[in-house]
């Protein structure tokens, strides 16, 4: 936003348009005129607060709003300079946010709480915007191996990354479904290869993204009628999946960016839930070799599975259930055997989320 000092910058008694007197030429004073108006673009963005925002993953469908909320002015529109930048996972996104690169952030919450518990002196990060209000990991599981349920991963093989939150929660997704955690057998591979291995039949499973496992596996032929996929949030798991994270002394310093970012946020989620096509134009626009029709799937998938969900639509987006989250932060403590528990309030700040109102961006349950 821009404040009334700035506005009184663009009037002409501060912009220091030299005048005509006795003596002054008229080319000079075009000359200062078109000098003092070149600085202006300079001058209108001297007071924007700059914040380098970390993404998770490459400029695929699911980055549409962030990306939307930046070309459209959305951030401009209040008063910030949001530099954009992919990523190459969630822990990445975490610990450069930690680290001072970035201020803020996108990555999954689960990895947030394995971040503090074993940093608990270190720098507080914590998630101020929950965009995928379930993880989006599951299971993906070749038919032909007899795989119908989760009782029939006993004494399969499973592949994944070993930073993978189906890997990392697997022991979650286990006691859910009252499965021994050690009856499979995990071959921990790189992420490029895992659908692959799953289509030459080399191992019987697999778990990753929803959204990005099931295009990869189509991509490479095979069909979602050959799989039994096992979504955790189908299955018994509560976990949050991905959050806007801030690094904590910036978000004290600068409550007021921290709430803007995440209004022109909710005003871009909100345009991308209308329009899901056009939102994927802003996604070409920073990488113009993606598949328009893919990213398309993959956003739609997104916001289908994971974003627009019963509480979702009862309490709006960006929120978080505090009983929930208790549960959640102590599976992902169980699961991922650490040494101590953050709590609540380190892990989430809701101090910053526009009004409820402005987050009902999916019509009632019903309506």
């Amino acid at each position: 936003m821009m404040t009334s000092t700035s506005k009184r910058r663009f009037s002409t008694s501060t912009l220091g348009f030299p005048t005509a007197t006795p003596g002054f030429s008229t080319a000079r004073l075009l000359t200062g005129c078109a000098a003092a108006l070149m600085l202006i673009p300079a001058i209108s963005y001297a007071d924007d607060t700059q914040i380098r925002f970390q993404l998770d993953w490459r400029f695929e469908g699911p980055s549409a709003p962030f990306l939307m909320a930046e070309e459209k002015g959305y951030f401009a529109d209040e008063g910030l300079d949001v530099q954009i930048d992919s990523g190459s996972g969630s822990a990445g996104a975490i610990n450069r946010v930690a680290s001072g690169a970035y201020e803020m952030g996108f990555g999954d919450l689960n990895a947030l709480v394995e971040f503090l518990a074993e940093n608990p002196d270190g720098p507080g990060i914590q998630g101020v915007y929950i965009v995928y209000d379930g993880t989006p990991a599951a299971v993906f599981a070749r038919k032909d191996r007899g795989i119908e349920s989760p009782a029939d991963l006993a004494g399969k093989t499973i592949a994944a990354p070993t930073f993978d939150t189906g890997y990392r929660a697997w022991g979650v997704f286990a006691a859910a479904n009252n499965l021994d955690a050690d009856a499979v057998e995990w071959q921990n591979v790189d992420p490029t290869l895992r659908e692959t291995l799953i289509t030459r039949g080399d191992v019987d499973a697999i778990t990753g993204f929803y959204f990005t496992s099931l295009l990869n596996l189509e991509e490479r032929g095979m069909s979602e009628d050959e799989l039994t996929i096992m979504p955790f949030p189908d299955y018994g798991v509560p976990l949050y999946g991905n959050a806007i994270i801030a690094s904590e002394s910036f978000a004290e310093e600068n409550p007021e960016a921290v709430q803007g970012f995440l209004r022109a946020f909710n005003r871009a989620l909100g345009d991308t839930i209308a329009d899901p096509e056009a939102a994927i134009e802003y996604v070409k626009n920073r990488d113009g070799l993606i598949d328009v029709e893919m990213e398309t799937r993959r956003l739609k998938l997104a916001l289908d599975g994971v974003v627009d969900t019963p509480e979702v639509r009862e309490n709006g987006v960006g929120g978080v259930d505090d009983e929930r989250l208790a549960q959640a932060i102590q599976l992902v403590a169980d699961a991922y055997d650490l040494t101590s528990i953050p709590s609540p309030d380190q892990v989430f700040s809701s101090n910053y989320l526009p009004a409820q109102e402005e987050r009902m961006l999916f019509p009632a349950e019903g309506e």
